[in-house]
């Protein structure tokens, strides 16, 4: 599983697996409870994770390069519990993304991204990195 193909979609809870494309939508799996789904494009807003930044004081940072930092320091295991307190999911972000920008990355959203990595880490994710397509390209000829 690579992070592009991680997906969010507006209305529905937890993340969902890419599997096809449709005709009028995508396919994806749930990673939840893993049941297939197919999601209209008209009815449903799809993100992939790998199109998601983070605001910080310098500039945006990538979701990839966050759940990154999650994952070494928590050694590969699962984060805090998206229903944990507001000061402990502030310290957590304080220590793993000590830049965010405090007026425009919300508790929220800092929870989440705390939810988010724990079903890609219960799923089994352990590279959070997005290839370039470049370097896609050139495996695929290999």
């Amino acid at each position: 599983m690579k992070l592009r193909d991680i997906l969010a979609i507006s209305g529905e809870p937890g993340l969902y697996h890419y599997i096809a494309g449709s005709r009028n939508g995508v396919i994806a799996e749930s990673l939840i409870d893993g049941k297939r789904k197919n999601f209209s494009g008209t009815h449903s807003r799809v993100s992939s994770l790998a199109e998601i930044s983070i605001f910080t004081e310098d500039s945006d940072v990538s979701l990839s390069e966050v759940m990154t930092n999650l994952y070494k320091h928590t050694s590969g295991e699962q984060t805090l519990s998206h229903k944990a307190s507001e000061v402990e999911i502030r310290s957590l972000f304080d220590e793993v993304l000590p830049t965010y920008d405090r007026e425009r990355f919300h508790l929220s959203d800092m929870r989440k991204v705390c939810q988010w990595f724990n079903l890609m880490v219960k799923a089994g994710m352990t590279d959070f990195s997005i290839e370039e397509p470049e370097a896609e390209a050139a495996e695929a000829e290999e």
